[in-house]
């Protein structure tokens, strides 16, 4: 597969980039490079490769969920400056 300098051109319209001529050459230049070399990778048979997410297995880090009291609603507002009804109070600021 090509990319030509008019879909460079395109895709740097779509993104609102300016290039100047040689940066669009040198882009499609590049882009058709890394192409070239992607249909190479192509080529190889993977068939018996298994699929990674990741190049170093990982495991969940995550701790597992615990149930633990919260601070009570009273306690929450104590230390609040205005509290309305349970509800911790702010200035508007949306008019």
């Amino acid at each position: 597969m090509k990319i030509s300098k008019k879909e460079v051109e395109h895709v740097a319209l779509l993104a609102r980039l300016k290039f100047s001529e040689a940066e669009k050459d040198l882009f499609t230049t590049q882009l058709n490079s890394i192409l070239e070399y992607m249909d190479k990778l192509e080529e190889l048979d993977t068939s018996r490769v298994e699929p990674t997410f990741h190049a170093v297995t990982r495991k969940n880090v995550f701790r597992e969920d615990q149930v633990i009291p919260s601070n009570s609603q009273d306690l929450s507002l104590s230390n609040a400056p205005d509290g309305d009804r349970g509800f911790f109070r702010v200035p508007k600021i949306i008019e």
